[in-house]
């Protein structure tokens, strides 16, 4: 399996974990626990592999996958946040300079999602107020919709009291 086949399947893996039931279907714990378990091994096989990427593009993608699939996992065998601090710290530089698309768009949610900084977030509004929004096309407004639920719900887990 090529690189780019193993990040997309590791993304397309997380996605269907994160949305797991959202369509109305039932959610049956022994699917969970196994889509769970294979989220988690492609993360750490991809992780593992030290695959970093040969253009920008790739490597951005490695990120999101990883990311991805450590944000849709809830295993964890103490080692996740290290991993996920690693990735964080490769994607500083990648966001740097990946050119605005859909794909950096989709980065920023991620690293959003983990580290709820109001530049990552301002910057996705920037990538989302560059495109016309009559000829939007699905996978911008799946990336749009994630996005925005992100940064309206940073914490999903967490109950604040008011």
């Amino acid at each position: 399996m090529s690189l780019s086949e193993e990040t997309l399947a590791l993304q397309r893996a997380a996605h269907e974990l994160m949305y797991l039931g959202m369509d109305g279907s039932p959610i049956y714990s022994d699917d969970l626990s196994r889509r769970n378990g294979e989220v988690y091994h492609l993360t750490t096989v991809l992780y593992n592999s030290g695959v970093k990427g040969y253009t920008i593009e790739e490597q951005a993608n490695v990120c999101l996958a990883i990311l991805m699939g450590y944000s849709a996992s809830f295993i964890d065998h103490g080692e996740k946040q290290k991993h996920i601090q690693e990735i964080l710290d490769r994607c500083w530089d990648i966001l740097d300079a990946l050119p605005a698309s859909l794909l950096k768009l989709r980065l920023l949610t991620a690293c959003y999602g983990e580290v709820f900084d109001k530049p990552l977030a301002d910057e996705g509004y920037a990538i989302i107020a560059s495109w016309d929004s009559a000829s939007l096309n699905v996978e911008q407004e799946e990336a749009i919709a994630e996005f925005q639920n992100v940064v309206n719900n940073p914490y999903p887990w967490d109950y604040l009291d008011e």
